[in-house]
């Protein structure tokens, strides 16, 4: 689009006050922007009422001035677009939303959004074998053709878009500030690979920062655009399980990997694998419950990796799978205290068991 017809789009969509329902009737009405702002106020009133007739037939404030001004030099940066309603490549899938966005701010690779995707999501607080499984379901399942569809957050989301973004199906990382900031923090190396390598997608201008209502918002754009939703781990009250709903409302498939009875992040896949989900224990059930068969599937599917040796092998069998504590590992094992809590630091060195909160202990090596 040119540059008067961008403007418009965002005066339009950044009018403070003007919601975006209001926006869609006026577009309803009278077609692209460039229309609206020619419209009297009588006419824009009765298709959207007088408060945003009002306010776009107003002149254009300073503050608004300054965020049109901050679009067009954004849009100088590598792989900056944005896409509109109007536009052909606008994604399909977004159409089926009561509310789809208007317009969305995008950096990198643009055709992802056309590709067939599945969202992977989950717990912030994820263990270390909840993104273990993340990351390797993500890697295989985008190896096989699906684009890996997450919200940028810590834990699960992370682990997904890393497992994702060496393939060529890559990552899309919708999130829930502007296209231009990064939350968390701790998460700017990430952005900044999944900008050059996956794409970036925001519907809030730039400059939003991490508001905690945008969120939910932002996980309706995940169910939307994928095919289906992998919860790897969620609690009860996770915004995980908000995105799985939406997903079901919109006909999407919502699959969800089980865990131990006893972990809190395990309890909101648990509910959802009760409430009719697909239970999933492998990258092959996934692609069975979407209908997808890969034309060249990885040579090896997805598990957690074996430790550098077996010395503790018996120690892990007597741990089982869900978390232990010490007392109950020597009963179980006839150790004393001492070797056993030397033996239990050398798995945690080698990444093959997890200490948990109260002094207990997960597995996370299978063998």
């Amino acid at each position: 689009m040119d540059q008067a017809e961008r403007h418009a789009w965002l005066r339009l969509t950044l009018t403070q006050g003007v919601s975006a329902g209001a926006a869609r009737r006026l577009l309803g009405a009278f077609g692209l922007p460039g229309a609206i702002f020619e419209a009297s106020h009588a006419a824009m009133a009765r298709a959207a009422g007088e408060e945003p007739a009002r306010l776009l037939r107003a002149p254009v404030s300073a503050e608004l001035e300054r965020s049109i001004a901050e679009t067009d030099r954004w849009l100088q940066s590598e792989a900056a677009s944005l896409t509109t309603l109007a536009d052909p490549d606008y994604p399909a899938a977004l159409l089926e939303l009561t509310d789809p966005p208007l317009l969305l701010f995008l950096q990198g690779r643009r055709e992802l959004l056309g590709r067939t995707a599945l969202a992977i999501v989950g717990s912030r607080s994820a263990t270390r074998q909840g993104e273990s499984n993340a990351e390797a379901f993500a890697s295989h399942l985008s190896a096989c053709g699906l684009t890996i569809v997450s919200g940028l957050a810590r834990g699960i989301d992370a682990a997904a878009h890393r497992g994702a973004l060496d393939s060529d199906a890559g990552t899309v990382a919708v999130v829930g500030t502007g296209a231009d900031v990064v939350y968390p923090a701790s998460n700017a190396a990430l952005a900044g690979r999944i900008r050059r390598r996956g794409l970036v997608v925001s519907e809030f201008a730039l400059g939003t920062p991490a508001l905690d209502y945008n969120f939910p918002r932002r996980n309706r754009l995940i169910a939307a655009l994928s095919r289906g939703v992998l919860v790897v781990e969620a609690a009860l009250h996770s915004g995980s399980l908000i995105t799985a709903r939406l997903a079901a409302e919109l006909g999407r498939e919502v699959m969800a990997m089980p865990g131990s009875i006893h972990s809190p992040v395990a309890r909101g896949c648990h509910r959802l694998i009760r409430d009719g989900a697909r239970l999933v224990e492998s990258a092959q059930d996934v692609l069975e419950e979407l209908r997808i068969t890969a034309a060249r599937p990885p040579a090896a599917a997805p598990g957690v990796a074996p430790g550098a040796d077996d010395a503790g092998a018996e120690l892990l069998q007597a741990m089982g799978h869900d978390p232990v504590d010490l007392d109950t590992l020597a009963q179980r094992t006839g150790l004393a205290p001492g070797p056993l809590s030397a033996r239990m630091l050398e798995l945690e060195l080698t990444q093959d068991v997890e200490r948990l909160a109260g002094n207990t202990y997960q597995r996370l090596r299978r063998g």
